[in-house]
């Protein structure tokens, strides 16, 4: 064997012998990622715990409402309505406060849980109190109207009793850049509102129409809610939002406090018990590996209707 031979398989060798070792160490990376993986998940499930305990003494129950509200978001109505069945059940919870610090979002999921507050209302005879911090609006409010009374920062923010859908059009770009939009569709309204489409005046009439069947349900809600509190005028249902000390004077909430002040004062049960269903290491997990990424990005293209 040559000397040039016996270099380049000496070369060869040492070639194969470092990719065999970068290999095997991605090997074991892998192997150590899945399995800290699987130990993470398993500790999660391993450390599930009730959310709420249950003392012996007199307590006021507590319900977070916090961020959007949505049905793959936090504010649920699945795990509200969840959490608002075990604050009403517990017989050691004199009432439920219902802390709000949320724009609004999904009008159906506000219907839900505004629907379920009435029912256990009725069903367990106790009070529930709504008490907005930073912000209470839009379906947030929505839901807050079904509590007996509301209670406000001077400083939150408060109302904004309206209905919207959004989005972009981009036909004009499409223009300048030479794109050509090609939709077909079977039914001639299966591409409503398509942002890449022309305007549609028929379809834009009957959005807006809907948009505007859902405002007075909101506006039903918020009537049936606040009575004969509520001071209404030419802005009350218009989309505008108010502090909390505006929204007093306005009817739209009661009286300014938090959840302290109310439990202590109003309940005359000062220790709170937090009641809200939160997601465990293991779901939280399985959400940001599983399909909710791709449902997450569907909705991002598809928009969506919200209260604000």
């Amino acid at each position: 064997m040559s000397s040039v031979e016996n270099q380049l398989l000496t070369q060869f060798a040492q070639a194969y012998l470092t990719e065999q070792k970068r290999q095997a160490r991605w090997r074991w990376f892998w192997r150590i990622f899945w399995a800290c993986l699987i130990g993470l998940f398993v500790w999660g499930v391993m450390q599930e715990v009730p959310n709420a305990s249950t003392p012996s003494q007199p307590h006021t129950a507590l319900v977070e409402v916090h961020g959007e509200i949505s049905s793959d978001a936090e504010s649920n109505a699945d795990d509200l309505n969840a959490s608002l069945r075990t604050a009403f059940e517990d017989e050691g919870a004199r009432a439920v406060i219902i802390r709000f610090n949320s724009p609004g979002g999904s009008p159906v999921q506000a219907g839900l849980v505004h629907d379920e507050i009435k029912r256990l209302k009725t069903k367990h005879k106790k009070k529930v109190y709504a008490v907005c911090e930073e912000m209470c609006a839009s379906a947030a409010f929505y839901m807050a109207v079904a509590a007996d009374q509301i209670y406000v920062d001077k400083a939150s923010i408060v109302g904004s009793i309206g209905v919207l859908m959004d989005g972009f059009g981009f036909t004009g770009v499409m223009d300048k850049l030479g794109v050509e939009r090609r939709l077909m569709t079977a039914g001639s309204n299966k591409g409503m509102l398509d942002p890449f489409s022309p305007r549609n005046r028929d379809q834009e009439v009957y959005a807006q129409a809907m948009l505007d069947q859902i405002h007075q349900q909101f506006i039903k809600v918020v009537r049936e809610g606040r009575g004969k509190r509520l001071k209404e005028d030419t802005n009350t249902f218009s989309g505008m939002f108010w502090n909390g000390e505006q929204a007093v004077s306005l009817g739209l909430a009661d009286h300014l406090g938090n959840i302290d002040t109310v439990a202590r004062d109003v309940v005359k049960a000062e220790e709170i018990v937090d009641y809200t269903v939160k997601e465990n290491l293991a779901e939280r997990l399985a959400k940001e590996f599983g399909a909710s990424v791709g449902a997450g990005a569907m909705r991002a293209m598809r928009g969506a209707t919200t209260i604000h």
